[in-house]
């Protein structure tokens, strides 16, 4: 199996539960706080159906994936984990290249993976209607996907900058039977706000979360759903690290470096707990990279510190790294990756050490998206394509120094619904990032006042 260029699984070897690192850590995760209180809190309800409030907050190491989950995996997974045979002799390097390809799901990303999971909660819990935020389109074709699966009414806030960069992704959703609308959006009384500030707003990730809290508010018969950020949204995307695991056994291969992009934390969580759990438990030395832009860096640039996860201040106040929940992000290509914040797990494993975060620019990002596409035949999204410059990044320190590493990254998704992106790209007008510092001080000086004290 040593030389096989894709490492597959059967049915069979999927595996049946999700693994909840929670319980392994060395050092337990801050729990979130009452917006008004500041106490700890669980998620609050409306938002969230009672099981997945329990998974958010679990102490069970591996939790059983319901069978009517397992039966829509099995339309996509287990994924394929691909050798990157072209890519390494093109680099010329002696590193051997993995990547998990995610993009096989019939939504084109991971995202599927946790919005069944969570469609069929809120199904047995009785909801009747969803809603969401979206950045790239990603989260919500999958959630649109989903909901239709199961038969309930989906309503998706897509930040406004990606609605107009990336109308595929809006057709997919209405598709599929999903309704959306870009944000800031006249829909809700904080994107009428939003508006009259700044008729002409890209949007974030932050307004359009709002958004979609504050509808699932105002209905009975409605929940709110997130594609990224929380403890039982990477819960459902272990299956990813999982997976890979066993595919790399088969292969008769250990990972030596995991590398993933990161902007709320699912896909880069979802490859890279199963690995940590190895450091934490077993002392391995795997290297562990997460990847984001550095137009929105919030692991490299920004405090560990309380924050909220939305503009409005409705999400409870969570102990992460962040820009500041008012910091709107430059219009980059890669829109799943504009949030203030990161997932408050992941920044908790960057901050006890057990994983290293890196920030790359959008040039060079395509860059490296395009070596991939024309060696590997796949056009790889913006956002995993951070992890592929990275990737190439620690090939190419295998060629300077010959040592023969395993490097295994996660591709989320395809760049299909992207190619304006990579025509702004090859046509020479792209435009750099943009970061303002002065815009990150000014969020940063509206972060919550927290009083209190960690026992």
């Amino acid at each position: 199996m040593k030389d096989e260029i894709k490492v597959m699984l059967t049915e069979k070897e999927m595996p049946t539960r999700w693994y909840n690192i929670l319980p392994d850590l060395p050092q337990p995760l801050p729990k979130p706080l009452h917006p008004q209180t500041q106490e700890p809190t669980t998620l609050p309800p409306p938002l969230f159906p009672p099981t997945l409030n329990e998974q958010e907050f679990s102490q069970e190491r591996f939790i059983e994936i319901p069978e009517e989950v397992q039966e829509l995996y099995h339309k996509y997974r287990p994924s394929p984990l691909i050798r990157a045979n072209r890519l390494e002799k093109f680099l010329d390097t002696p590193a051997k290249i993995f990547y998990k390809y995610e993009g096989g799901s019939p939504a084109g990303s991971h995202k599927l993976n946790t919005a069944i999971a969570q469609v069929y909660y809120n199904k047995k819990a009785g909801i009747k209607r969803l809603t969401t935020e979206t950045g790239a389109g990603q989260w919500g074709s999958a959630l649109a996907l989903a909901c239709q699966f199961f038969g309930l009414e989906c309503k998706v806030y897509m930040v406004r900058v990606s609605y107009e960069q990336k109308p595929y992704r809006r057709i997919m959703i209405e598709t599929w039977g999903g309704k959306v609308v870009p944000s800031p959006s006249p829909d809700t009384n904080i994107g009428r706000k939003i508006l009259a500030e700044d008729p002409n707003s890209p949007g974030s990730l932050g307004i359009a979360i709002s958004e979609a809290c504050e509808d699932a508010f105002s209905r009975d018969d409605t929940c709110y759903t997130l594609g990224s950020v929380l403890n039982h949204v990477i819960l459902h995307q272990s299956i990813i690290g999982l997976e890979t695991q066993l595919q790399l056994e088969k292969a008769d291969a250990e990972a030596d470096i995991v590398i993933g992009c990161v902007g709320g934390g699912s896909n880069f969580g979802g490859i890279s707990v199963p690995f940590v759990a190895d450091k934490i438990k077993k002392g391995k030395k795997t290297q562990i990279i997460a990847v984001e832009p550095t137009a929105c860096p919030s692991m490299t640039k920004g405090p560990y510190t309380w924050d909220y996860g939305d503009v409005a201040g409705m999400t409870p106040i969570m102990k992460m790294f962040t820009l500041g929940h008012s910091f709107i992000p430059s219009p980059i290509h890669a829109g799943g990756l504009r949030y203030h914040g990161m997932s408050p797990l992941v920044s908790h494993m960057h901050k006890l050490g057990l994983i290293e975060a890196r920030a790359v620019d959008q040039k060079s990002t395509f860059e490296s998206a395009i070596k991939f596409a024309r060696t590997e035949g796949i056009i790889p999204a913006p956002e995993p394509s951070h992890a592929i410059k990275v990737l190439i990044d620690e090939a190419l320190k295998c060629k300077e120094s010959g040592e023969k590493k395993t490097i295994v990254m996660n591709l989320s998704g395809h760049g299909h619904f992207d190619l304006s992106a990579y025509d702004q790209f090859l046509s020479g007008k792209m435009e750099a990032d943009a970061y303002s510092e002065e815009s990150v001080k000014k969020a940063l000086s509206q972060l919550p006042k927290v009083n209190y004290a960690e026992k």
